[in-house]
């Protein structure tokens, strides 16, 4: 700083969450809880513009919490020729420290969903141990699970299964606890907010014959509280049975002939029921469902379903995540499921409690019947379940894929009761009712409402702004552009303030709004929709204000990010026994280096040939207009 300081002016900043002019290095507090390098180094720059700027010179550890890219900052300054000298501070590489890198949670879920988390473990030094990981809400323990750390520096992946038994917004926490001699330990915490819905999620299950099958899924799902299966079976060709819907008009007509009425649903089951019952409009409102609704949409075995039932080359296919060939001779095979490796740790097919279990609960169910012959996936699905018959060959048993907005499965077996009523199933025995009430769970999970609302993040520390998304859509999930839209905001003192959100212009739907919270706590968000004076929706979803605790995740010395900032600048990294060169550096660049001549005008020739010049010009002038 002296050898600087002689040489240069020099303005001094410092930058965490926010940058600013301070005095002196001695006027560092070092009391921030975030650093954000690009946004440091655009303030910087653009405070000093019009200066004769030789260069910016950051002393950092490279620690950068900022979500967007730096990159915008570098391209800036390498376009005003700025270099930037970093000098590095801190230890690449710490000693023994374990840290949770990652948590992969979804933002929204039904209240009783079983889950199943990512989690990434990062360590240094404790390769080969084992250490517990514990998910926690309130102090209650959730899951444990047993990590195995591999080798120093590289992640480690783990399945993390729980349930969200309490409705509301939710803090979970994924903590390890603190091991023999670890230098950092609030790296060993994550926390993620995680709503938990108490709502009814209202399924439609369109079958064309009576058989076991229906009856089976219904008693499964019929004491979750969260599960409304609405049954629609033919009886006659003009004669349908309706089970469990809201009013006497519902259905009344048989499936429904609109989308309005069809997108009420937000899960939709094809039974045994053939293609040629619906008209063909119906068929491309059944595929719009998920496609454009943003539904659940599943076709389970009959014999009058998938191939069978004559859906090859109609939309449905096309949204389907299987391969529909040609129709098979009426026959039936004896299917024993188990899962494919996808399969033995997704939350659908988990019916143990750990996925060893599971697999091998799996593995002693009964045999169940296929009358569908469906061997092949589509690009982009993934199988869940195969069945093997007895000659070994293999054939899907559950499959999905996103299709649009939403998602499709299929599922082509004729009598999954079998899990239930077998003789080798005990009568306590609940494997059938959870491997239904998970699948349909999973099925509505993350189906949009006509007000969907996301915040932008959904932890801050107070003082930081909030941005409120809104994705609006009439009951046919059309975008609508002219929607009265607000939202109210609920801080922890129970003050509430209104928020106006207009629509962008950049996506059709699309309404953004900002607020920016003042103290910790949960901030509750409700946003209303209106048009025309008809309501639209309601959403609710919640932000968490809190100080940030991200400084002490990847704490290790950053040097590659700080190379690359010097040389995409035209710039130096130091390290600390480098940086006796930095002044020498800098005056190199010949950036800021100003001389300032002084020279007497009277004493130039140039301003003698431009007097004589005017005088000589007025002479002529007046000969030319024969003035006097």
């Amino acid at each position: 700083m002296k050898a600087l300081s002689s040489r240069y002016a020099v303005r001094v900043f410092r930058f965490a969450s926010s940058t600013g002019r301070v005095g002196a290095a001695r006027d560092l507090t070092f009391d921030g809880t975030q650093t954000k390098l690009g946004e440091a180094l655009q303030r910087a720059k653009d405070e000093l513009t019009g200066l004769p700027l030789a260069g910016l010179v950051m002393v950092t550890d490279g620690a950068d919490t900022q979500e967007s890219s730096i990159q915008e900052s570098l391209l800036g300054l390498r376009a005003s020729q700025v270099p930037v000298f970093t000098v590095a501070v801190g230890r690449e590489s710490l000693g023994r420290d374990i840290q949770i890198s990652r948590v992969s949670t979804p933002r929204k879920v039904l209240k009783g969903t079983n889950l199943s988390v990512d989690v990434i473990v990062s360590q240094s030094g404790f390769r080969g141990t084992t250490v517990p990981l514990n998910v926690e809400d309130s102090g209650r323990i959730l899951s444990t699970q047993e990590v195995a750390l591999t080798n120093d520096g590289e992640p480690t992946t783990v399945k993390v299964h729980f349930t969200a038994n309490e409705a509301g917004a939710r803090t979970i926490r994924f903590r390890i606890p603190q091991q023999e001699g670890e230098e950092i330990t609030q790296n060993n915490v994550r926390e993620v907010l995680l709503d938990v819905q108490d709502r009814k999620e209202k399924i439609l299950f369109f079958d064309g014959e009576p058989h076991f099958e229906v009856k089976f899924i219904r008693r499964a799902v019929a004491d979750d509280p969260n599960l409304q299966l609405v049954v629609l079976q033919r009886t006659t060709d003009t004669k349908f049975f309706r089970i469990l819907i809201d009013s006497p008009d519902e259905l009344a007509a048989g499936f429904p002939k609109t989308r309005d009425e069809l997108f009420s649903y937000r899960g939709l089951i094809l039974g045994s029921i053939e293609a040629n019952a619906f008209s063909g409009d119906q068929l491309r409102m059944i595929a719009d469902f998920a496609d454009r609704r943003g539904g659940g949409l599943m076709m389970i075995g009959g014999r009058r379903s998938f191939a069978e039932g004559g859906y090859a080359g109609t939309p449905v296919a096309d949204a389907l995540p299987v391969v529909l060939e040609a129709k098979q001779p009426d026959t039936t095979t004896r299917l024993q499921v188990t899962p494919t490796r996808p399969g033995q740790s997704h939350a659908v097919t988990q019916i143990e409690k750990t996925e060893q279990d599971s697999v091998k609960r799996w593995a002693e169910l009964p045999p169940v019947i296929s009358v569908n012959s469906i061997r092949q996936i589509k690009p982009g699905a993934t199988a869940l379940l195969r069945g093997v018959d007895e000659s070994g060959r293999e054939s899907i048993a559950l499959a999905y894929q996103r299709y649009g907005r939403g998602k499709t499965l299929a599922f082509p077996i004729y009598d999954s009761w079998t899990w239930q009523m077998d003789a080798t199933i005990a009568v306590e025995d609940m494997t059938h009712e959870t491997y239904w009430r998970q699948l349909m769970r999973w099925m509505v999970d993350g189906v949009p409402d006509q007000v969907e609302l996301t915040s932008s993040p959904d932890q801050v520390e107070a003082g930081e702004e909030v941005t409120l998304i809104a994705e609006v859509s009439d009951p046919g999930f059309l975008e609508v552009n002219d929607a009265a839209v607000s939202a109210h905001v609920t801080g922890p003192n129970g003050a509430v303030i209104d928020v106006p959100l207009q629509w962008t212009g950049e996506r059709n739907g699309e309404y953004r709004g900002a607020f920016t919270p003042t103290g910790n706590g949960s901030y509750e968000v409700r946003v209303d929709a209106s048009r025309a004076g008809t309501t639209l929706g309601a959403n609710v979803t919640h932000v968490r204000v809190a100080p940030s605790d991200s400084e002490y995740f990847d704490a290790a010395m950053r040097a590659p990010l700080l190379r690359r900032i010097s040389e995409e600048t035209g710039g130096v990294y130091y390290t600390p026994q480098t940086v006796s060169s930095l002044a020498d550096d800098v005056k190199y660049t010949g950036r800021g280096v100003t001389t300032v001549e002084e020279r007497d005008l009277w004493d130039m020739p140039i301003v003698l040939f431009l007097l004589l010049g005017v005088m000589s010009a007025e002479w002529g002038y007046r000969r030319v207009r024969h003035l006097a």
